[in-house]
């Protein structure tokens, strides 16, 4: 159902909590935490954006890559002496290969308390279904070659 893009992007997060990151010093966007599930008749990912705007979130579907980008601003208030800014800013970015089991046509989005809700329903060619079969009286057909 879905496939991990950047095999390195968990390293690459583990070494800038470890040691830690100077301003500018990465040119790719942080890494979002996220969850994701099946849930009935639908596939489920969960992304942790607490401090984001809802207008800073983008989401894009190319073919059958989804691509979220947010971005934490820093505050706007003037005249401010910041003592302690251990929250990160700036662009945050995920992509996620979706496989072809699931409906890209109809995701459903909903933003609440800093955690950002896909909803991704799986295509009806995807869902198990039951397939009659018929009784003795039917005679196989035979192909001649």
């Amino acid at each position: 159902m879905l496939m991990r893009t950047d095999p390195f992007r968990e390293l690459d997060r583990l070494t800038q909590q470890v040691f830690g990151t100077p301003s500018g010093s990465w040119s790719r966007p942080t890494a979002m935490p996220m969850d994701a599930y099946r849930s009935g008749s639908e596939f489920v990912v969960c992304f942790d954006l607490p401090g984001v705007d809802p207008d800073a979130i983008e989401l894009d579907v190319e073919r059958n890559v989804l691509t979220v980008k947010a971005e934490r601003r820093p505050m706007t208030t003037e005249h401010v002496e910041m003592q302690v800014a251990e929250r990160p800013l700036g662009a945050f970015s995920r992509q996620l290969f979706l496989g072809d089991t699931l409906d890209t046509e109809h995701i459903a989005a909903a933003y609440d308390a800093g955690v950002l809700t896909l909803r991704i329903p799986i295509a009806e060619k995807a869902k198990p279904r039951k397939i009659a079969i018929s009784g003795g009286e039917a005679q196989p057909k035979q192909i001649d070659a």
